[in-house]
């Protein structure tokens, strides 16, 4: 029998991304964190768990040595949804593989990547079953296989989910792992979980796999939140749940009471808190019951952060569709929903909710509190020419009602044993691939970027923008956040640092920016020719007629610099 606290446990973070739930970084999802509690909470100390994510592993060949030593190797990952990521690459099967073949301790293999793996981390893929080489593969909670496999001196477990009692304890006891995230403290935002499951059951998704939701209490992930803050976090996301709004209830009406001590509990708990953003928010909630839900909504814009993003599963706006897969709200219910949204979280910090223009010459220069984000999914049975048509329509018809969403997910299906796409699998998206490639060039160009001059015009001040890589004499970078706007600034600054950008131009899916506030005396060429209406021969000008004791000197044309350089003068720049 192996003693506990004799072992050695690596866990290897090769990244999650499902419908309600996401682990790419700059996030660390929760898999991670509640399997060290769980392993603690068994026996082996804090000191004898060590955590590495895919890409240390890929940039530090010696990290190996952890993987290869540990008494227990644990690789949690897997995508049932895809998508295109920034701040770490997901671990690929070939790379799990591997793993497995370095351990010469135990291996498990756990998280959503027991629904299944592709080639490739994409869409239009059929996704199969596989163990890749491991001792073990957890087909239900990672973490309870852990804490079993611990308990039993590595002899094996029996699959099953964990009860609330024991998230409760291990949500609480993991905490420590985010110090050894690379991220760690300053650039790194914790998933959190306030439920899994779904009520619903939609022909594609796998988080019905989870069962009926199943709440936490406000005062576990209050806890939780504060474990983490202790231990450094500062930023935060309530994603991993179907539907924010239920949270507290019976798993579909919303309950504005328990909605309320979540959001208050965690800024009390948490006064370093510099990110509140959450992820999912059923539309169909919202139209059902329209009074609790606004409740809920103006709960949410009272205690979160700016920039927060509440995604909307439409998924297709198609009425063929939506009965083909049992999709739950209609094209005009999410249109409601949208515009409700828009009403009681769409104002912009530094406004007054009740009565201040949420976009506009008179709006505020900051991003508004909690916007919508549609979902669409392509590929799904019942697919045809007219799909596509149906969702342009419905995103112009969202655009010209004067209505703001923060972004727009266009994806292909993923098919999964176990869901009602399994039979048809990749076939419909892979017919129709050719068309979704000009059809989402279409909405990019008609409706993403006049939206996101809408949503962030030019001025627009983001606070804390991270800077992460650099590209074509750029450099790019982004906030904390949900969906958090890509930012590319002229010239190439010194990266890991974090600074503030006003908003200079747009593309389909980013924005141009420069250091906010721009000083006229500091500012090189290609940040005043970055600015609209300046161009090569004015911001000579203004580099020529320099210093400037204020922005209000600096003559160029019809631009209004000051919305640029707000704190200048440079003395009074500390307020």
């Amino acid at each position: 029998m192996t003693d506990p606290a004799d072992l050695t446990v690596t866990l290897v973070d090769g990244y999650v991304d499902e419908p309600a739930h996401f682990g790419v970084p700059p996030y660390i999802s929760t898999y991670p964190r509640f399997t060290a509690g769980a392993l603690v909470d068994a026996g082996v100390p804090e000191e004898n768990v060590t955590y590495h994510t895919i890409d240390e592993l890929r940039d530090d060949r010696q990290k190996w040595a952890d993987v290869a030593d540990a008494d227990l190797m644990l690789y949690i990952g897997g995508m049932t949804v895809p998508g295109k990521y920034v701040g770490g690459t997901p671990a690929e099967p070939d790379e799990v593989r591997e793993l497995a073949w370095t351990a010469d301790g135990v291996s498990v293999m756990g998280g959503p990547i027991r629904f299944g793996v592709g080639e490739e981390n994409a869409g239009a893929q059929e996704m199969e079953r596989r163990n890749l080489d491991y001792d073990y593969l957890a087909m239900a909670d990672v973490e309870a296989a852990a804490y079993d496999l611990v308990d039993s001196g590595l002899e094996g477990f029996n699959n099953r989910y964990r009860d609330n009692e024991e998230l409760d304890r291990w949500a609480a006891k993991g905490a420590f792992v985010v110090e050894q995230h690379p991220n760690h403290p300053d650039y790194l935002i914790c998933e959190m979980e306030t439920s899994r499951g779904c009520a619903y059951r939609c022909s594609f998704c796998t988080e019905p796999m989870y069962g009926n939701p199943a709440f936490r209490t406000a005062e576990s992930v209050v806890r939780e939140v504060e474990n983490l803050s202790n231990r450094g976090a500062k930023h935060f996301r309530l994603g991993r749940q179907a539907d924010i709004l239920a949270f507290g209830g019976d798993g579909e009406a919303p309950n504005p009471d328990a909605l309320r001590r979540l959001y208050g509990g965690i800024r009390e708990v948490a006064p370093d808190l510099q990110t509140l953003h959450l992820d999912n928010m059923n539309p169909i909630t919202v139209v059902e019951w329209p009074e609790k839900a606004r409740e809920c909504i103006r709960i949410i814009a009272e205690h979160n952060t700016p920039g927060d993003t509440a995604a909307f599963g439409l998924e297709s706006a198609d009425p063929v569709v939506q009965e083909a897969n049992t999709l739950n709200v209609t094209a005009d219910e999410c249109f409601e929903a949208v515009k409700i949204v828009n009403e009681e979280a769409g104002w912009r910090p530094g406004e007054t909710p009740d009565n201040a223009p949420t976009h506009g010459p008179d709006a505020s220069n900051r991003l508004p509190k909690l916007l919508p984000g549609i979902n669409l999914l392509h590929g799904l049975k019942g697919e045809r020419e007219e799909t596509f048509e149906h969702n342009k329509r419905f995103l112009h018809r969202v655009y010209d009602a004067g209505l703001m969403v923060r972004r727009i997910n266009i994806r292909q299906v993923m098919a999964f044993e176990g869901t009602e796409m399994a039979d048809e699998g990749a076939n419909i998206a892979k017919e129709h691939k050719k068309r979704f490639q000009a059809y989402k060039k279409q909405v990019r160009e008609e409706i993403d970027q006049p939206m996101l001059r809408r949503v962030a015009p030019a001025g627009t001040v983001l606070p804390n923008v991270h800077l992460e890589y650099h590209q074509d004499g750029k450099t790019f970078g982004r906030q904390l956040g949900t969906y958090p706007l890509l930012v590319g600034i002229p010239g190439e600054r010194e990266l890991g640092q974090t600074i503030d950008v006003a908003v200079v131009d747009h593309g389909y899916r980013s924005v141009t920016g420069v250091p906010h506030p721009l000083d006229p005396n500091e500012a090189s060429m290609d940040e005043l020719t970055s600015i609209p209406g300046i161009g090569k021969r004015t911001a000579g000008d203004i580099v020529i007629n320099r210093p400037y004791a204020s922005a209000d000197e600096v003559s160029a044309a019809d631009v209004d610099f000051s919305k640029f350089t707000d704190s200048y003068p440079v003395e009074h720049r500390a307020d």
